[in-house]
Parts: structure tokens; sequence; C-alpha cells
């Protein structure tokens, strides 16, 4: 079986939660080799984020050198890009680099509101790095920024919102309906060849910090070893449903927790 490779571009959490700490738990739980270009170091921890420390744009372009120039990188998750500048250079190395799968978590905001994204950037985003991207994985509102528009309120919206990311040049749209407080979290799943829905129940826990950094890492970790990005995610959220389940088993912080991604392992 041939080794994956994996890359992660992304923000730190020192609480493991999620960010880096939590896609390189990711990649291993699922097996894949992890890398990792950090864009900012983030003081966080399970009750929020405290403070943001922006790594200079030049440094995150030479932490992506130094990676690309000697690792065979098979598939990539990019999170927080914290400002326009780094958005374009990682847009830029993109065009250089040829990653077979790349998968875009569009992260602007932290699950206790404080934000990750400068606005400016936002556009950045829309224009520079939709078009390189395999799957784009927005929330409802970060679909809502990218959109300029107000955040979905049904799955007929949702499914208008991801058609209308599409147009924008993405490969794939992953429109995640957690926000929509149903019994069951729908997420659609929007391509070129038509549209799929995927669901779960709703886990009793308010342990899901990081939810969306370790679903966007096990789609990247995983790619490689399907056909399609339909049977890719059903194995990663099998596995991101179950990491739910045992989070309560952890015990890490006095907030919201994180997700148990070895609880394959442990």
């Amino acid at each position: 079986m041939k080794r994956i490779n994996a890359l992660t571009i992304a923000g730190t959490d020192p609480s493991g939660g999620a960010g880096i700490q939590a896609d390189l738990k990711a990649f291993s739980a699922l097996g894949a080799y992890g890398t990792s270009v950090i864009t900012a170091l983030v003081a966080q921890n399970t009750r929020g984020v405290q403070s943001v420390y922006r790594i200079d744009p030049a440094f995150v372009g030479a932490q992506l050198d130094s990676v690309l120039s000697d690792v065979r990188i098979d598939t990539a998750k990019i999170g927080m890009l914290s400002e326009t500048a780094i958005v374009r250079i990682v847009a830029e190395q993109l065009k250089r680099a040829d990653i077979p799968f790349v998968v875009l978590d569009t992260v602007m905001v932290a699950k206790s509101g404080d934000p990750l994204l400068s606005p400016d950037a936002i556009a950045s985003v829309r224009e520079l790095l939709l078009p390189q991207v395999s799957l784009i994985t927005p929330n409802l509102p970060e679909a809502a920024a990218l959109l300029d528009c107000a955040p979905a309120r049904s799955e007929e919206e949702m499914l208008a919102q991801g058609e209308a990311l599409l147009a924008l040049g993405c490969q794939a749209v992953l429109m995640k309906g957690g926000h929509l407080g149903d019994s069951e979290s729908p997420d659609w799943l929007i391509a070129r060849d038509g549209a799929q829905r995927f669901t779960a129940p709703r886990v009793n826990t308010r342990h899901t910090h990081g939810t969306g950094c370790s679903l966007s890492a096990a789609l990247a970790a995983l790619r490689p070893r399907y056909d399609g990005w339909a049977d890719t995610l059903r194995e990663a959220k099998s596995w991101l449903q179950q990491a739910l389940i045992e989070a309560d088993t952890l015990e890490v912080g006095n907030g919201i927790g994180p997700v148990h991604h070895f609880h394959r392992w442990w």
C-alpha cells in the first residue's frame, strides 16, 4: 500500500483540539504521514481564543518551500490563513506544487466566536484559492461570507449557495448544515456531476472543539485511498461520528473540549 504524505497549512492550538494539532492527529489516526506549515500562533484553549500572533507571510512561504522542495505531498488541507498576504503566498505555491488533492477548510471564526480571518482576506480566498482547490468545506456562516449574503436557513438554500460557490471555480463543495439546528446534521456534497445528501444523528456532547478542522483533515488524509469524494466523505464522517461519541471519555479543559481523534486506538 502506498504511504500517504499529507500537508496541513493552518494555525496552532496549544490545547491540542483544533488547528495544526488536530490536523496532525487526524492524519495519523487515518494512516497518513503528517507535515505542516504554520500560518499563525494562536493562544487558545477549550474556553476560547486569548491572543493571535501573526507570522510574517514570508516565513510562511519559507516553510512551504522547505516542505514542498523535499517531500512528495499526496494531499493537503488548508485551514486558518489569517490575512491576505498569506492567502496570496499559499495560492502562488499551490500553482507550482501540483498537489493531487487540496481541501480548503474556510476557517473564519473560532467556535468561541473569535475571528480567525481578516475581512479583507475573504475576497482573496474567493478569488485566488477557490479556483485551485479540490474541495471546500464551509459551514453556513462561512458560505454566506464567501458569497456576501445571508446564511442559508434551509437545505434548499444550502444547495443554492453550494451551487453558487461551485460556480466560483472550485471542483466540489461540502456544505455543512450543523447550524440549521435540526435533530440530524445534514451535509450536501455538491460537484459538477450532481449533489448528494449525507446525514448523521447529532451526538449529545458539548465537546466539539476542532470538529471542522478534524473533518477537513480526515477528508484530505483519506481521499488518495478512494475513487471520489462521496466514498471519502462517508468514511470521514463515520470516523468523526465515533470521535464525537467518544469525546466525553477525554478530560481536556473546562470548556468545549476536543473530539477523540484516537478512539480506535486508545
